[in-house]
């Protein structure tokens, strides 16, 4: 069991819907960014995404983009990464954190090595959204291995005879991906989505939480009400690329938790 799995039999008991936050670390700065994933569980963010900087996102819209330059340029870096979530996890011991992005800076850290300081640093998953199942012997096994989820991406496209081998190796959590394209380009409408989720959750035990183009409260309340939760990346993105205090980022992460938690 996992922090992952605690935390959703946790909500599960409580009859609530999860909320995922998805922030980029080092975006603006260091320590603003370390303020602010600090301040996640007290806004209702049941587990934190933790971005890891990259220089070629492909599955990300400008707006994670940007953040992704923007913490770069400010020096983040892979291991700063798991430095912040090693400070977090000194005063937090129970909120899950779950490290998304791409494999190239996991492969030049060194797959061994990282998932090593993983550990340490209290890291619970992985989404890699580079790595198709049929890699998985390059990274998802040995995290598993090493007591980390290694969690999967299913799309609009993953049909019924693709989704077996999506789900084969996957654990934590389902991630549906509820548009077609890049991070922040469209909004999700609970009518497509609901379908889809039973469809993948005819097919596995697993939760399965929604993310992508989830931008309101109302939005948020929708999904998580087909689904096992709802994740925001962008929209509180977005907060941070307009320069606002650290507060009101966290009262705007506030509300859309709310929503999810009112499905």
């Amino acid at each position: 069991m996992t922090r992952i799995d605690d935390t959703f039999a946790r909500l599960k008991a409580e009859g609530k819907k999860a909320f995922v936050a998805y922030i980029m670390a080092g975006d603006p700065d260091y320590d603003t960014s370390l303020e602010l994933v600090r301040g996640l569980p007290g806004a209702g963010v049941d587990i934190i995404e933790l971005g890891m900087p990259f220089t070629d996102p492909m599955a990300d819209g400008p707006t994670i983009q940007l953040a992704g330059q923007r913490a770069l340029e400010a020096g983040q870096t892979l291991r700063k990464t798991l430095e912040m979530a090693r400070s977090f996890r000194k005063e937090d011991a129970t909120t899950p954190i779950v490290m998304m992005g791409y494999y190239n800076p996991i492969y030049n850290h060194g797959v061994a090595q990282f998932l090593d300081d993983a550990r340490d640093a209290g890291i619970d998953g992985l989404i890699v959204v580079d790595l198709p199942p049929e890699e998985d012997a390059e990274l998802c096994i040995p995290a598993q291995n090493a007591g980390l989820n290694f969690i999967r991406l299913a799309t609009p496209t993953t049909d019924d005879r693709r989704l077996p081998k999506v789900l084969q190796n996957t654990s934590g959590f389902v991630y549906y991906v509820s548009i077609t394209g890049i991070t922040g380009s469209a909004e999700a409408q609970a009518a497509d989505v609901g379908p889809e989720v039973a469809r993948i959750k005819s097919q596995t035990d697993l939760p399965l939480i929604v993310g992508f183009g989830i931008k309101t409260p109302a939005a948020a309340e929708a999904i998580a009400g087909v689904a096992d939760g709802a994740v925001v990346g962008s929209a509180i993105v977005k907060q941070i690329e307009e320069q606002r205090p650290v507060g009101e980022i966290l009262d705007f992460v506030r509300g859309l938790a709310d929503g999810a938690h009112r499905a």
